[in-house]
């Protein structure tokens, strides 16, 4: 009996462990031409090459900014990343989003704050980056 009720308890906990994306997609070929607005407080230093690279993948000139949003920049996108320890550092929660002007035209999230127990958690930026990026962009060039 204590061996079923361990069991069932194992199970309830580990349901619970979820990674979850979102993405609200900006289409193939909307975006040709995108500024990216540096954020100092991501402090992962290979988080933004990895974004340049994964988005120029998708035949997007890409170029980034630190303060205010160049006059000739039609489109933008903006990102927040956070990391966590667990055996080894991990992404936690990346969000990208993209405005034409002030207007939002595309959003992407990942979210890995509640896959405590999954082991997929774990992986490369690049990994992490390159479903989203897709998934907002469309098609690969």
């Amino acid at each position: 009996m204590k061996i079923m009720v361990l069991a069932c308890l194992l199970l309830m906990a580990l349901t619970g462990c979820s990674i979850k994306t979102s993405v609200k997609p900006v289409g193939n070929g909307k975006v040709s031409d995108l500024c990216i607005k540096t954020n100092p407080r991501v402090l992962m230093e290979g988080f933004l090459p990895e974004l340049e690279i994964q988005i120029r993948s998708h035949g997007i000139k890409a170029r980034t900014f630190d303060r205010e949003l160049p006059d000739d920049c039609v489109h933008h996108l903006e990102y927040t990343a956070n990391w966590n320890w667990d055996m080894a550092m991990y992404l936690t929660y990346a969000e990208l989003r993209v405005y034409e002007k002030v207007n939002l035209i595309g959003e992407a999230i990942y979210d890995a704050r509640w896959g405590g127990g999954r082991l997929d958690k774990f992986g490369t930026t690049g990994s992490k980056l390159q479903p989203l990026v897709d998934e907002l962009f469309g098609a690969r060039q």
